[in-house]
């Protein structure tokens, strides 16, 4: 009983020895692992960040992207004041037409040469004194128009109606007259900022208005033959 009492003590032994190997051997792996593992971090932050000299890129590329932007946004701005001012000077055009025939009075565009704007007028009688007077016409359809930003008259045709002659007019405040049998004086205008131009006709036998996108070089006026319609 003895001996088989210190061979199982032995085994024990072994076994215990055994394990504490294991365990030691595992410590020793694990430490290996732990060690090799901190060099990894380091090398995966390294390749993640970015260098001062590459943010300095990043931020010259967007300064000239976002200034691109700007003078293209511009460009565009100051193309559509040129457009809103021709079409606003259409369209007051076509009203007087309209409401000259309508109301069978004559309808005058006044120019505002100095101050780059216009606005629509006509005759109304004065019941109390008999005599007519020049009022401005203020509604839903109609207003002064002071033109935006650089946006001017750069030139201006007008031609008397049929053979009369018309009287000097101070050249900051020219007349366009719309008359009741639909016809109006012939207008040759250009409206710009310099660079882009249109391009405004009135006809004086139709008294339509037309615009085109350019100067009023590229413009060919033509006489209507109403007889030969």
């Amino acid at each position: 009983m003895q001996r088989r009492k210190s061979k199982v003590k032995v085994k024990m032994d072994n076994v215990a020895s055994v394990k504490r190997g294991i365990w030691k051997n595992e410590d020793i792996v694990d430490s290996r692992f732990r060690g090799n593992d901190r060099p990894l971090c380091h090398s995966q932050e390294n390749a993640c960040g970015f260098t001062l000299v590459e943010v300095l890129v990043v931020v010259v590329i967007i300064s000239l992207l976002g200034g691109l932007g700007g003078g293209i946004y511009m460009g565009t701005y100051k193309r559509m004041l040129v457009e809103k001012a021709a079409r606003d000077f259409v369209l007051t055009a076509q009203y007087a037409r309209i409401m000259a025939i309508e109301k069978q009075r004559q309808y005058k565009i006044l120019l505002d040469v100095a101050n780059n704007g216009f606005l629509l007028a006509t005759t109304q009688l004065d019941e109390e004194g008999g005599q007519t007077e020049q009022m401005i016409v203020k509604d839903s359809f109609c207003r002064l128009v002071e033109f935006e930003g650089e946006v001017k008259f750069e030139d201006i045709q007008i031609a008397p109606i049929g053979m009369e002659t018309t009287a000097e007019t101070d050249e900051d405040e020219q007349v366009i007259v719309f008359s009741p049998n639909g016809t109006a004086q012939s207008v040759v205008i250009q409206i710009g900022d310099g660079k882009t131009h249109y391009a405004v006709t009135i006809s004086a036998a139709t008294g339509k208005t037309k615009v085109y996108f350019g100067t009023t070089e590229d413009v060919e006026v033509m006489t209507i033959d109403l007889d030969a319609e």
